[in-house]
């Protein structure tokens, strides 16, 4: 089958590589000139691991990852509060587990299918007219061709999803917080391998070095207005002044050190709710789908895993692709609703509204280096009654 594949980011190029391997013609469309670079810092772990180890790209996580050793909370004057080391986590997990920026999983996916499989950059999909024997696609630029399956893999703003399905706002249930993440040179101090925030009630800022004296810093924080965000970098640098120029510890030397940003990722964080992501020939994945926010802490991998999900079920079902995606519909759909629910609930945990949560949420993440409180505090996040199922393919 020939396969339109919008976005090639993680769940895009995840899908890709599996039907490639699985013998089908993916081409995957990305809007931008060429893969994205930047975001924010992400764990890694769960079936996503799986489908990585099973990709043979786990070697690469590693080597562009991080081994985070220590989840620290300090107060205004810098002063440990509250945290807890990874390493109870790791044992946890069983060392099933890497940091990394959210970009250079999906470079190292996409470096495992690069020459293999057609990639359309800067370009997108505009529109989508389907018929018995298959799907005509017409794009903002280059000429329209026909396939047999469309999937948009094109994130919390899909435009498949638009094309397809109706406007964002029926599905989108915004979570109350905007998110902000940009990275610097030369910033001090520097605690290496350790994720160090502050919180104040509704915002917190965090802060993680990485190589070549760079630091990734990430603000979420409260808004009950969803609005829309800046498109500009100086836009968005002006919205996170008005929100955290008041704010103590570090704050005001981040903000006056976010000047020499070179980009800034800005974004509501948000769930996507939708009773279907299957439309004739057209199917949803990820984050189109059914994002969970990047508060849930598991998107990415959740994401590895629809789409080989999704592979697989269009390989078992031959010629009849539209029962193939209703298949992984009906296998994910479950899995992804329950980690809404609970990355919903989890919201107020990591960005708390006032100071009595604030000393009660550090006070409770320095009991999870002891066992038997991470397995209370922890263990219902970390697993899943769920297993990939296997497929005899490729």
């Amino acid at each position: 089958m020939k396969i339109a594949i919008s976005g090639a980011g993680i769940a895009g190029s995840t899908l890709a590589y599996w039907l490639h391997r699985y013998g089908h013609e993916p081409v995957l469309i990305e809007r931008a000139p060429e893969p994205r670079s930047g975001g924010y810092i992400i764990d890694f772990w769960g079936h996503g691991f799986d489908v990585a180890t099973m990709m043979g790209i786990v070697p690469g996580l590693r080597e562009c990852g991080y081994d985070v050793r220590e989840v620290r909370f300090v107060g205004r004057d810098g002063s440990r509060r509250g945290g807890f080391t990874t390493d109870v986590i790791r044992r946890m997990l069983e060392k099933r587990f890497v940091s990394l920026r959210r970009s250079d999983l999906a470079a190292v996916i996409y470096a495992a299918i690069d020459g293999k499989v057609e990639t359309i950059f800067g370009d997108s999909i505009a529109t989508i007219d389907e018929d018995v024997s298959g799907v005509h696609v017409g794009f903002d630029r280059s000429p329209g061709r026909n396939f047999d399956v469309v999937v948009g893999a094109d994130g919390l703003h899909s435009c498949v999803r638009n094309l397809q399905f109706g406007p964002e706002e029926q599905f989108e249930l915004y979570l109350g917080y905007k998110a902000a993440a940009f990275e610097i040179c030369g910033y001090r101090p520097r605690e290496e391998l350790t994720y160090v925030s502050y919180a104040e009630p509704g915002r917190q800022v965090s802060r993680f070095s990485m190589r070549d004296d760079t630091t990734l810093f990430l603000f979420v924080y409260r808004d009950p207005e969803s609005g829309s965000v800046p498109i500009t970098d100086a836009g968005r640098k002006a919205v996170l002044r008005d929100a955290f120029h008041s704010a103590g510890w570090e704050c005001r030397k981040i903000l006056e050190a976010m000047d020499t940003a070179k980009e800034i990722y800005f974004d509501r964080v948000s769930q996507i709710r939708m009773p279907n992501w299957i439309k004739g020939r057209t199917a949803l994945l990820g984050d189109a789908a059914a994002c969970v926010s990047l508060l849930a802490g598991e998107g990415s991998g959740l994401a590895m895993a629809e789409a080989y999900v999704l592979a697989g079920e269009l390989a078992r079902a031959s010629d009849n692709p539209v029962a193939g995606l209703a298949r992984y519909q009906l296998a994910m759909m479950p899995l992804l609703e329950n980690k809404q629910k609970t990355a919903a609930r989890f919201a107020s945990y990591f960005v708390p509204k006032t100071h009595f949560r604030i000393t009660l949420r550090n006070r409770l993440t320095s009991l999870i280096d002891l066992p038997l409180m991470a397995n209370l505090l922890l263990g219902r996040q970390m697993r899943d009654d769920f297993r990939l199922p296997h497929y005899a393919f490729g």
